[in-house]
């Protein structure tokens, strides 16, 4: 018996309840599509690392300065973890201890700013994300937080819009990147107004480090004092985040992640993170990430062909934002609906939102975790025609996209028993 087997042998005895709802988990997983821009599949050696000894160990501090004892193996994880990272990116620094993006952002606000600075970030409803500066957070609320958008007819960010919101803010910290943005963002234009203004400059690059890392789409790292990310999302690791930084400000973040806004490091995430970079090194992980754009593009094209109106027209990158306003139905409709044929989906603001963000009116659409799977561009029409059938209320859509989910779902499994007698299988071995 492996040792994840015995785990899971371990876990179904001594709590029955818990490893019921991981199967159930499992079984969601294996019997639908995931379309939520911001979520994949980890593979089973990211999956290992996190259900390690390594989550045992307590190692507050860095390499060769903890603050415990015992430290000895967890160490050079770490050191492979920023490494592996920085090669990734072509960075000069790196912390990978942030337990999440949201965290890697607000360490650099700790390391850049003091509290009452002025921060230009994206308007939530355009495409931002809460931690750039809405009232609500942290960001909003430690920092006085000014917004730019996107051209509310182009869909895209109009960049002397963004010039003259920095000249007239005077930010100290200009915020670039998104959570639902599906073009390809100038970060070189982004430095240049921040330079103009005397601003440093935050990428958030959470969505597209996948893409990033792959070369298909720009990297921000040449333009930017600092770029944070999570680890999760088109970069197909474990939960969490990481700093880059160029050579002046590592210090700067490496002190405010701990001991400024953390204390014990996650070290079995860490050592998921280090697998996850070292998955993302490899030529083969350039082909899925041309892959993952590609069927975004693909199933842009045919839900464009069937009348559905996206945002911007269409997207460059893994996402695309449907734009309901002239449906009968809001995004949490659609959501729903589309949840009861196997398809998970996430309701979304777009620019000029006038519901609530819990009804909005749009749809996210990523197609990351689908691509994992194994599903290619003549996959993205029949994926279409469903979602434009739904959101037309075309008689017998339910019917239709029930049979077409459950063929693409026994013909790409997922995971063979992840938590089931058979042991672990990927069916993303020609993905990673």
């Amino acid at each position: 018996m492996s040792f994840l087997s015995s785990e899971r042998a371990c876990l179904e005895k001594e709590d029955p309840e818990i490893a019921g709802l991981f199967a159930k988990e499992a079984k969601r997983l294996q019997d639908g599509l995931e379309l939520i821009a911001s979520e994949n599949v980890a593979s089973p050696a990211v999956l290992a690392a996190l259900s390690s000894v390594f989550s045992n160990k307590y190692a507050e501090g860095y390499p060769g300065k903890r603050y415990y004892g015992g430290c000895e193996w967890v160490d050079p994880a770490e050191e492979m973890a920023r490494s592996r990272l920085k090669r990734l990116f072509g960075a000069a620094a790196a912390n990978v201890q942030p337990h999440s993006g949201a965290q890697a952002n607000q360490s650099v606000f700790l390391a850049a700013l003091q509290a009452g600075d002025r921060i230009l970030g994206m308007n939530l409803s355009h495409g931002g994300h809460l931690t750039h500066g809405f009232k609500l957070n942290a960001s909003g609320k430690l920092y006085d937080a000014a917004f730019y958008g996107v051209d509310e007819v182009t869909g895209q960010i109009d960049f002397n819009r963004v010039r003259e919101a920095a000249r007239q803010h005077q930010p100290q910290l200009i915020i670039a990147g998104a959570s639902a943005y599906p073009r390809q963002i100038d970060f070189k234009t982004f430095r240049e107004i921040a330079d103009e203004v005397g601003a440093k400059l935050l990428v958030d690059m959470a969505h597209i480090a996948g893409l990033v890392a792959a070369g298909v789409h720009q990297s921000p790292v040449p333009h930017a004092q600092f770029v944070t990310s999570t680890t999760h999302k088109t970069l197909r690791g474990p939960r969490g985040g990481v700093v880059l930084a160029d050579e002046e400000h590592g210090v700067a973040i490496d002190r405010a992640v701990f001991p400024g806004i953390q204390g014990g490091p996650l070290m079995h995430v860490i050592a998921a993170k280090a697998v996850a970079f070292g998955e993302a090194l490899k030529p083969e992980f350039r082909d899925h990430a041309v892959q993952v754009v590609n069927n975004a593009k693909a199933l842009a094209a045919a839900l464009v062909d069937s009348g559905v109106h996206l945002v911007s027209g269409g997207t460059d990158n893994h996402l695309l934002l449907i734009d309901l306003r002239q449906s009968s139905f809001s995004g949490q409709e659609i959501e729903d609906r589309l949840a009861q044929v196997g398809l998970t989906v996430n309701k979304n603001t777009v620019p000029g939102e006038t519901r609530s963000a819990m009804v909005t009116s749009g749809v996210r659409i990523g197609t990351p975790a689908i691509t994992t799977r194994g599903l290619v561009e003549e996959h993205m029409k029949p994926l279409a025609g469903v979602i434009s059938d739904c959101i037309a209320d075309v008689e017998g859509w339910q019917e239709r996209g029930r049979k077409m989910v459950a063929e693409l779902c026994s013909s790409l499994p997922l995971y063979d028993g992840v938590f089931g007698s058979k042991g672990y299988a990927w069916n993303g071995q020609n993905n990673i």
